[in-house]
């Protein structure tokens, strides 16, 4: 850490959106830079509510450094394969810009006053940015609905205490039929340098729909090129239930259900086969926008079994992608509950 000058940024007013992009719901992130911008490598990974720190570690921190460092030593003989490490023109250029924070922030904190109330938090860039799609009444697309995918959708699973190794591979996985293997190193990824998970998320955030992505890995002392497959809709296997800017979507698609796959004591109890949709409700707003579900009869521990007659199985992350593609504000959709061993019809208004 000595080699570098670290500086911290604990707020988004202001903030440059040119420059740093990167996953807003992380509460820890960081970029490995070159004084004049150019950005080396990015740090910090999350894929699960409770347990905030399991895809990174002060290990796969520490080679991540070093990858930069030796980077660092190359510039700028290297500027070009670092050419698409660097953001992409955002739709505004600081936080405070956009419609739904304009007026209620500015780019200073209030140190005299409400100073917390003043502050923009990162997850509010991301609301933000989708409140800008339901208002407009345009499709949400994926990208936006399903940022900073894992690599796990691609059945690739990165060990935390290195930096760009492969754990395991997922059986049957997309990345096992291209011919990935545990123990892989990533060294590059559509020609940009990978020296963290992180990395390859960024890759997989600016990826299209569906196409080919260029890897090549060291495996065995050698480097083989291997194609990382995206077929459509690929990113719709993300989890992003843990995601605090979850929240905002549960209000718009779920008028404020907090779902989870129901267990299989649940759907015994519900008399539900294990094939079929069961979405378990673990909480139900009470308040205000969040307290639409409520409103229309929904109440906690009511198990979700038909979603616009479909009864097929879906994660609450996947549902917010169904209701939010099909649906608009102020649509209707019905849905059947069991309640206590009984069927309810209730109808669920969109937001």
């Amino acid at each position: 850490m000595d080699q570098f000058v670290s500086v911290r940024l604990v707020q988004a007013n202001g903030l440059n959106l040119n420059q740093f992009q990167f996953d807003y719901d992380l509460t820890f992130s960081v970029f490995l830079m070159n004084a004049d911008g150019t950005i080396y490598g990015r740090y910090g990974s999350r894929s699960d509510r409770r347990d905030a720190t399991k895809d990174i570690s002060i290990e796969g921190f520490g080679k991540a450094l070093a990858a930069a460092l030796d980077l660092h030593q190359k510039y700028p003989a290297n500027r070009e394969l670092l050419a698409g490490k660097q953001g992409r023109t955002p739709r505004y250029l600081v936080p405070e810009d956009y419609p739904a924070l304009r007026g209620k922030y500015t780019a200073k904190l209030d140190y005299e006053g409400k100073v917390v109330q003043s502050c923009i938090h990162c997850h509010q860039v991301r609301d933000a940015d989708r409140k800008l799609y339901r208002e407009a009444r345009t499709r949400m697309p994926d990208h936006v609905l399903y940022p900073w995918p894992m690599p796990d959708v691609v059945g690739l699973h990165f060990d935390p205490v290195e930096n760009a190794r492969i754990g395991t591979v997922s059986s049957g996985s997309r990345a096992e039929k291209d011919g990935f293997r545990s123990g892989d190193e990533l060294l590059f990824l559509e020609g940009q340098p990978i020296i963290s998970t992180a990395d390859v998320q960024w890759v997989l955030h600016n990826a299209p729909e569906s196409g080919v992505l260029n890897a090549q890995v060291s495996r065995a002392g050698g480097k083989i090129s291997i194609p990382i497959t995206l077929e459509p809709g690929w990113r719709r296997n993300s989890d992003i239930s843990w995601r605090v800017t979850s929240w905002d979507l549960r209000r718009m698609a779920t008028g404020g259900l907090l779902l989870r796959d129901a267990t299989a004591e649940e759907k015994s109890t519900a008399n539900l086969s294990d094939e079929g949709l069961a979405l378990f409700v673990e909480h139900v707003g009470q308040y205000g926008e969040h307290a639409v579900a409520k409103n229309a009869g929904f109440e906690k521990e009511d198990v979700i079994v038909r979603v616009d007659g479909k009864t097929e199985p879906m994660t609450e992350s996947q549902l917010f992608g169904y209701l939010l593609r099909g649906f608009e504000p102020a649509d209707n959709v019905p849905m059947v509950v069991v309640r206590k061993g009984k069927r309810l019809n209730l109808t669920l208004p969109m937001q």
